[in-house]
């Protein structure tokens, strides 16, 4: 029996990551916090590049850019470039395009 990666253990793994780096924050909100530092999830996404490339059948039942991610949080605002890549868009514009401009809405 060999081991493989599915989306719902990856998704746990990142989330570890993620809570370690809003454990790293010392900013008020939690949507601050979430957005001040990558540090534990650049590294989750470099492990899993290195893994991928010496054990490619782990990721067999997945189709995941390790590389893309990896350089999506490496930028200077990771939130900017996700708003920008998926929506075309700054995360402020995609909010104020939520914000409901009459009573009607």
């Amino acid at each position: 029996m060999s081991f493989k990666y599915d989306k719902d253990n990856l998704f746990k793994e990142f989330d570890v990551a993620k809570q370690k780096d809003i454990a790293l924050s010392k900013l008020d909100t939690l949507e601050d916090k979430e957005n001040d530092f990558y540090t534990n999830r650049v590294q989750f996404l470099k492990d899993h590049i290195k893994l991928k490339k010496t054990n490619p059948s782990y990721y067999s039942e997945l189709d995941i850019n390790f590389d893309a991610l990896l350089n999506a949080y490496q930028t200077t605002d990771p939130r900017e470039t996700f708003y920008q890549l998926g929506f075309g868009m700054s995360y402020a514009e995609k909010r104020a395009e939520s914000v409901p401009q009459s009573v009607n809405e």
